[in-house]
């Protein structure tokens, strides 16, 4: 049975150091240890530890085909987004990343695919990224964030009209588009108990698929491949919710879009990611088994310990697996199986 692991995060041993180049610590930098430790650090505090797996691809391979997983599609880790950046400074330290990604789907073209980054705070520049990752690079689309929080302060949703051209070139180039929770909401208001991850981050997704819905634009772009990470965050589970607001206050809900928001379930793609067993059922019984894909959020402690445990345990039958174990994800990616044979 072939296996692909939709959302799984990668990154260069080394980076850019614009925090060094622009005097603008919010940039991530990465430091090694002489004790063997791989650490970001971002505003000058440490963020977060990362391990040679997040960076070494036969490393990954090898990790991989102790659970029979035989392809990962590569994306990078949301702190790398830099929203917040002067576009032109964002958008050197996306290419860096693109081309490295480009590189190892290049050396490993049976087991990885890519989908690259960009500068979503100028949609121009995005724009021009994104057809240069599909053209020149190999790349299958990009990932994004659940909103874009821009240099002048200002916030958008991903209804923004800004927004609207690179989404429309996106649906135009085929791309697949991968939205990733960051910045979570309630970091400032609830910082304790690794509240923003567990609470912000689901919520972030229902957030972007909201405004994606609401705004009018999968009703203007059908064709659009949007993926919601982590199962749609808490989107799905509240989708009953959602869709009373709308029919109880079209007068505040409908005001841009007067179509029923659970029509636009088999218009999105969804990861497995949820960490619930009766949550994973509850994904496919509402979006259906064809939207749903493998995705772990590899290498990091919040995913999936062992790649495509849940989706096994459902037991499902052969055409079952094969759609989410393959399937759903080559139709995301607009790959061939011939891809990885």
């Amino acid at each position: 049975m072939l296996k692909i692991d939709t959302h799984a995060h990668y990154l260069p041993r080394d980076w850019p150091d614009l925090a060094r180049k622009y005097g603008e610590n919010r940039f991530p930098v990465i430091h090694h240890t002489e004790d063997g430790r791989h650490r970001i650090y971002k505003d000058g505090r440490f963020f977060r530890e990362i391990w040679s797996k997040t960076w070494d691809p036969q490393e990954r391979i090898d990790d991989y085909a102790r659970f029979g997983v035989q392809v990962q599609v590569l994306s990078t880790v949301p702190v790398m987004f830099c929203y917040w950046a002067r576009p032109h400074h964002a958008l050197e330290l996306h290419q860096a990343l693109n081309d490295h990604m480009a590189q190892t789907c290049r050396d490993y073209p049976r087991h990885y695919a890519g989908i690259g980054t960009v500068p979503l705070q100028s949609p121009r520049l995005a724009t021009q990224e994104l057809e240069r990752c599909m053209d020149q690079l190999g790349l299958q689309g990009v990932q994004i964030g659940s909103h874009v929080v821009r240099a002048d302060g200002g916030n958008w949703n991903l209804d923004a009209p800004e927004l609207f051209d690179f989404f429309q070139a996106a649906a135009e180039l085929g791309a697949a588009i991968l939205v990733h929770p960051w910045d979570m909401m309630g970091t400032d208001t609830m910082p304790k108990y690794w509240l923003p991850w567990l609470v912000g981050m689901p919520a972030e997704q229902s957030r972007a698929a909201c405004a994606l819905i609401f705004g009018g634009v999968l009703e203007r772009l059908p064709k659009l491949k949007i993926c919601l990470a982590h199962g749609g965050g808490a989107f799905p589970y509240t989708i009953g919710r959602i869709e009373h607001g709308f029919n109880m206050r079209p007068d505040l809900v409908a005001t841009d879009n007067p179509r029923n928001p659970r029509e636009y379930l088999g218009q999105l793609f969804f990861d497995s990611w949820v960490a619930d067993q009766a949550a994973l059922r509850y994904l496919l019984d509402t979006c259906g088994v064809d939207r749903v894909m493998l995705g772990t959020d590899y290498p990091f402690p919040l995913g999936e310990q062992a790649p495509g445990a849940g989706i096994d345990r459902l037991q499902l039958d052969e055409a079952g697996q094969a759609r989410l174990f393959h399937g759903t994800a080559l139709e995301w990616l607009g790959l061939p199986r011939s891809r990885f044979a």
